[in-house]
């Protein structure tokens, strides 16, 4: 079973998986703690994946209540409504590497924080929510801190549908120009299916712990840009254009996290790397 805020349902990803009939979809507003119980109530699930969030860090600015809402106050929706019930499953909830800021070294999940977005600011106020209601309610809560994660699921308004689209169109129109913003910014790149693995073996886990989800590579948009453009048989400096205009005042230039804690406990690791991303990506948007 899985909840979504939208009246319609959207079913696009589902379908694209194949799995749109396995999985019953259910209205849910998270700000409303009345429907959460009921939901709860109604289901009676082990454990709850919370992946509720307005989730582009850019639009976070023009969109703070949305923001906001959708992950501090979902969170805190959440876990008043399991205290209350006395839920004695799990709970999951998904947190980001944004809210460590920029770090020239190997991110550990105790690390100083330093949210540069609002976004980053709400993920933190989630992940210091959810720490509060294990350690003082003991509720079985737990929050798995995704770096950067691609998937042939994303929209194009995510960097690499952007950047394999700009390639795929400059390769049927060689005057085609594409505008992009600090394209030497770097950051710790995997690949979905795998981080979707890792948070169930989280989820699964007796243990009470929060990790990062990372592959400990770092790889800068520059190298990412002309990987994809080579692919193409291009030189991405003939069709990509560097506006700065679209640089962020307040950017992460460097992330990247220590993957060794989940491989020591839970045994996961990252096998899918920048390489195989891109060509996983290209493929999916070439078929």
């Amino acid at each position: 079973m899985g909840t979504s805020r939208f009246k319609t349902k959207k079913l696009g990803n589902l379908e694209k998986l194949k799995i749109n009939n396995d999985i019953e979809q259910v209205q849910l507003n998270l700000s409303d703690q009345l429907a959460i119980e009921k939901t709860i109530s109604n289901h009676q699930p082990n454990v709850i994946y919370n992946l509720s969030a307005q989730s582009s860090v850019g639009q976070s600015f023009n969109k703070l209540e949305e923001t906001f809402i959708s992950i501090s106050y979902a969170t805190q929706n959440l876990l008043e409504v399991c205290r209350r019930m006395n839920f004695k499953g799990k709970i999951f909830f998904a947190g980001s590497s944004e809210m460590y800021g920029s770090y020239e070294t190997r991110i550990n999940i105790e690390d100083a924080k330093s949210p540069l977005s609002p976004y980053a600011i709400a993920k933190l106020n989630s992940f210091q929510i959810v720490k509060i209601y294990r350690n003082l309610f003991n509720i079985d809560c737990i929050t798995g801190v995704l770096f950067n994660h691609e998937s042939s699921l994303r929209g194009d308004n995510f960097v690499f549908p952007k950047i394999i689209k700009s390639a795929f169109i400059s390769s049927k129109d060689r005057c085609h120009k594409t505008k992009m913003g600090n394209i030497y910014i770097q950051r710790d790149w995997g690949w979905a299916d795998e981080y979707v693995e890792a948070m169930q073996m989280i989820a699964n886990s007796d243990l009470r712990k929060d990790y990062l989800i990372c592959t400990g590579q770092v790889k800068s948009l520059h190298e990412i840009i002309s990987k994809v453009f080579n692919l193409f048989d291009l030189d991405w400096q003939q069709h990509i254009i560097i506006d700065p205009k679209l640089f962020r005042k307040e950017e992460i230039n460097k992330s990247f996290g220590n993957p060794i804690p989940i491989y020591k406990d839970l045994s996961w690791k990252a096998n899918i790397f920048m390489d195989q991303i891109i060509e996983n990506l290209v493929e999916n948007y070439q078929s």
